[in-house]
């Protein structure tokens, strides 16, 4: 594969709510017009703390100008509907999309003209036109850059756009590429007293991330920055029977997470020996890998991702502490991970590794 990525950028918005907070605003959408029992009041309590997560960042916080930080009004006693939620996502998704591509292209030091391809990654929203026309517009970009769209695809939607990005660039080698994954999954928090949907209401949350690609240069120009990172190779595997684990459907009231208990399971059972015979296709074994980029889709999983690698716990730890300061924000996650490898001078190889619906793994091998 020809593809060196130049510049990294990362956004968040600008409130935040703790998640003990956050366990308040459960209670409300778990039991609209109702009271919780102090049993229900602890068990939401216990599943916010056993998330993993201390903060999260969501478009839909506002400051409520009291010690207590923030409120939101979006959620009320009934839930908005998915049209609603859409209108919001219109709102807010670009801003938030444009400030990570910004601070991509700032890093790679490289021009908004330089780019020659766009790909935008996004599983939370739907509009036409959407995030991808506001970035030519707001950067700008060219008229004739190459849009794709990489929409659905969940927790490991980053990954897919490598991957695609890798094509362009493998093609044309002076192809520049600029994708951009933004994610406002906090508009889909789910109401009902329902197991599966108070876990991924702990653990989802909203931000972007960007990266600048290219082959060799940019139409001709010579890289004016170091190389962060080189994609080796990408590589995907569909775990058998297992449609029923991981799901994210479209619902009259929002999207809906389908996150069953028996993921983790499904991980130790498979993972490794496929993960050992992708390697060994590379010439390379588990040991040589120098950082891990695993998508921490939460604590029990990224606990099932070491526990069947026999990973030393230091090596999720990046995972883990995205996860605690930011949550769970799908598809620009790996690349927040990424980012935190960097700042650190982790050495490579790197893998990094997602999971999503199907139930899919998706790793890429960076150098």
């Amino acid at each position: 594969m020809s593809l060196t990525i130049h510049g990294l950028g990362t956004a968040l918005p600008p409130h935040r709510i703790a998640q003990g907070d956050a366990a308040a605003i459960a209670a409300e959408v778990a039991l609209p017009n109702q009271v919780p029992s102090p049993s229900q009041k602890r068990l939401l309590e216990t599943l916010h703390r056993r998330s993993g997560v201390g903060t999260r960042h969501s478009v839909l916080l506002k400051p409520n100008g009291t010690d207590s930080g923030t409120h939101q009004t979006f959620f009320g006693p009934t839930s908005p509907g998915t049209g609603e939620r859409m209108r919001r996502y219109a709102q807010e998704a670009a801003p938030l999309a444009l400030r990570a591509a910004r601070g991509a292209l700032e890093q790679a030091q490289r021009s908004p003209e330089r780019i020659t391809h766009l790909i935008t990654v996004s599983c939370t929203g739907f509009q036409a036109p959407g995030v991808d026309l506001a970035l030519m517009a707001a950067l700008p970009l060219a008229a004739d850059v190459a849009r794709t769209h990489v929409g659905f695809m969940g927790c490991h939607g980053a990954l897919n756009g490598l991957r695609v990005a890798a094509a362009f660039t493998g093609a044309d080698p002076e192809a520049c590429v600029l994708l951009c994954a933004v994610e406002l999954c906090s508009l889909h928090l789910q109401y009902g007293w329902d197991a599966e949907r108070i876990v991924s209401n702990s653990l989802f949350a909203d931000g972007a991330a960007a990266l600048v690609a290219s082959g060799a240069a940019c139409r001709g120009e010579a890289p004016s920055t170091p190389a962060l990172r080189r994609l080796i190779a990408s590589g995907s595997l569909l775990v058998p029977a297992s449609a029923d684990a991981m799901s994210w459907s479209i619902e009259d009231h929002g999207f809906a997470m389908g996150l069953s208990p028996r993921v983790p399971d499904l991980i130790g059972a498979h993972l490794r020996p496929w993960l050992e015979g992708w390697l060994a296709g590379l010439d390379l074994t588990l040991a040589a890998i120098g950082s891990w980029a695993v998508h921490p889709g939460g604590p029990r999983i990224l606990s099932a991702v070491a526990e069947a690698l026999g990973l030393d716990p230091l090596l999720i730890e990046p995972s883990r502490s995205v996860l605690k300061d930011c949550g769970n924000m799908s598809s620009p996650t790996l690349l927040f991970i990424l980012e935190r490898l960097r700042r650190s001078g982790a050495p490579g190889p790197c893998l990094a590794m997602a999971f999503g619906p199907g139930l899919c793994v998706e790793v890429a091998l960076l150098a």
